[in-house]
C-alpha cells in the first residue's frame, strides 16, 4: 500500500532541516550575510584595531618591497594577510600575501611589486582554505562577525 505525503508535511521537515542546519552553521553566532563589494561595507581602520571576531592594524609607512602589518589579532587556525593597491575605497590588485596563525605583531609581508611613494593601499584579511598557497579567487575574505563587515586597513606610503 502506498502511502502519499501531505503539503503540511513536506513544509515541516523543509523548516526543521532548515532549523538544524541553522543551529550547526550558526553554532550561537551571529552572522550578518552582506554583499562584500560595497565599499560602504568596509570595516577600515588606520593605526587602530578593530573591534571583535578579527583585527588588522597598519601605520602609514615608507614605500619599499614589504609592508609591516603592526598587528593582527584571529583566532587560529589564523588567516592570509593581503596587502593591496587601492583606487579611492576601491581594492585593487593584491601586491603580496602572508599567512599568520593566531594573534602576531610586527608582520612583514614581502610584496611582488613595491609600493610606490605618496599612494593610498590597504591590508585585507582572507580565510585560509589550508592548501599552503594565497589565491584570492579561492580564499573567502574574512569577514567580522561582530559587524558582518570584511576586515580592511588603509594605509598611505610616506615620499
Amino acid at each position: 500500500m502506498k502511502q502519499g505525503f501531505s503539503m503540511n508535511s513536506f513544509i515541516a521537515g523543509i523548516m526543521l532541516g532548515a532549523l538544524l542546519v541553522g543551529v550547526w552553521f550558526f553554532d550561537g553566532k551571529t552572522v550578518s550575510l552582506l554583499p562584500l563589494t560595497s565599499s560602504s561595507l568596509l570595516a577600515t581602520t588606520t593605526g587602530s584595531t578593530l573591534p571583535g571576531s578579527g583585527a588588522v592594524s597598519v601605520t602609514n609607512q615608507p614605500s619599499g618591497g614589504s609592508v609591516i602589518v603592526e598587528s593582527v589579532t584571529v583566532p587560529p587556525p589564523g588567516v592570509w594577510i593581503a596587502v593591496r593597491e587601492t583606487s579611492g575605497s576601491d581594492l585593487g590588485n593584491v601586491l603580496g600575501a602572508a599567512r599568520v596563525v593566531g594573534p602576531h605583531s610586527s608582520v612583514t609581508v614581502s610584496l611582488l611589486r613595491p609600493t610606490e611613494p605618496g599612494r593610498s593601499y590597504a591590508v585585507e584579511l582572507y580565510r585560509d582554505d589550508n592548501n599552503g598557497v594565497f589565491d584570492p579567487a579561492v580564499n573567502s575574505v574574512y569577514v567580522d562577525f561582530d559587524t558582518g563587515a570584511r576586515v580592511v586597513a588603509y594605509f598611505s606610503t610616506t615620499p
